[in-house]
């Protein structure tokens, strides 16, 4: 995106109302439901492009960071108590169902590890950390593939990542109000240092050092979009600067594609910044939306659920995958439609997948979505999409 305003764009006549204090920004909300919809398409498919078409796990990070920042207004060891009793009982809920399985489909990691594998087991309750888990599990022609451990427990690094960030950001928003742009700026020079190979950290608290770099800066600049800061900028000066930025990624991207060729998920500095300049803009240009206007008032309440269930969505989707596979393999013994349709199931396997997945997240949404709303102290809802028989409200919290 290139900027071509030569002068701050003047506010416009009837500016929206911004949300009531402790009130849903519906604008920020639509961002996280589309961010977690490309989450599960990437997975499914892993097409590189999308990871340049929208960095979903850049913004998600924005927006964290801004409503954090906007909740420490309050005491810092409340906010964080409350932050971490939000996102760890929806993963003990995950982990009690995916971790027994690994066991009784003989993971013996004992025998190679000692007792060192209890302490990392420990990452399963509070994950400063990456939960071990067996790359390969079961056995082969089984029920399971003997991947499904590596691909189940894939999304728990945002969880890591995150508890991070809530724990640091006390720390973090003190020195962003003090210089906001080293702040800003520091996560980015610190992917270029160790996600470039010029000093390397070994092992998961490589990981988590790289993941903390990689998306500090996004999660910083939501403190700005909270404090106002962007709105104090001029618009010419901050989308120009973004695209600068952007297009540095995209440089950097092209001379370090992987065999995952534009997969910026795998190009730690060309994911910082491109992400960066991208939430820059986004956030500029943010309306404050107590209601989605126009046509996009129809997926209330779908952003509302979204909204509501993000960590179950987030938590389950790779793992419903697999189920998704399971029922398509079934349809080859339903009679006349193995038969006659067997290779259209072939061709079309991935659509098939990307239809079903969704009845299947519902499910989750059904059985375990409740976490969260006892994690949040609030009644637990099977389907909290806001609509109570005469009207959608957006209900959800964060």
């Amino acid at each position: 995106m290139t900027a071509t305003a030569t002068e701050p764009a003047p506010e416009p006549p009837e500016a929206p109302a911004p949300p009531k204090k402790g009130g849903r920004d519906r604008y920020l909300d639509l961002l996280r439901a589309v961010a977690l919809v490309r989450v599960v398409v990437f997975h499914l498919f892993g097409w590189a492009w999308l990871t340049v078409l929208f960095p979903s796990m850049g913004v998600m990070f924005a927006l964290a960071g801004s409503l954090m920042a906007r909740s420490l207004a309050r005491p810092a060891w409340g906010v964080i108590r409350g932050r971490m009793r939000r996102l760890l009982p929806p993963m003990w809920a995950f982990s009690l169902c995916v971790v027994p399985v690994m066991f009784a489909l003989s993971w013996k990691p004992v025998r190679g590890e000692g007792i060192w594998w209890f302490i990392k087991l420990g990452c399963y309750i509070f994950p400063v950390g990456s939960p071990p888990y067996p790359w390969e599990n079961g056995s082969e022609g089984g029920f399971l593939e003997q991947s499904w451990a590596d691909q189940a427990a894939g999304p728990l690094w945002y969880i890591r990542a995150y508890l991070w960030f809530v724990l640091a950001s006390p720390l973090l928003l003190k020195a962003f109000r003090k210089l906001p742009w080293a702040t800003l700026l520091a996560p980015v020079a610190l992917t270029a240092v160790i996600g470039t190979g010029v000093v390397t950290i070994p092992g998961a608290t490589g990981e988590a050092v790289g993941d903390f770099a990689v998306f500090g800066a996004c999660w910083i600049l939501g403190f700005a979009h909270n404090d106002g800061l962007l709105k104090k900028i001029p618009r010419y000066i901050s989308v120009s600067s973004a695209a600068i930025m952007m297009a540095f990624g995209l440089w950097w991207a092209s001379g370090h594609l992987t065999e995952e060729g534009w997969n910026l998920d795998e190009i730690p500095l060309a994911q910082a910044t491109w992400s960066l300049g991208f939430c820059v803009i986004l956030l500029q240009y943010a309306p404050s939306w107590q209601k989605l206007p126009g046509r996009l008032a129809a997926w209330d309440s779908l952003v509302t659920l979204a909204n509501n269930r993000a960590v179950t969505i987030y938590l389950w989707h790779n793992l419903l995958f697999m189920g998704t596979s399971l029922i398509i393999d079934q349809l080859w013994s339903v009679p006349w439609v193995g038969d006659h349709l067997g290779t259209y199931i072939d061709a079309s396997g991935n659509v098939l997948m990307l239809i079903l997945i969704w009845p299947l997240i519902g499910m989750a949404i059904l059985l375990f979505g409740w976490v969260e709303d006892v994690a949040a102290k609030r009644r637990p809802r099977l389907w909290p999409n806001g609509t109570s028989g005469k009207a959608a409200v957006a209900t959800a919290k964060v």
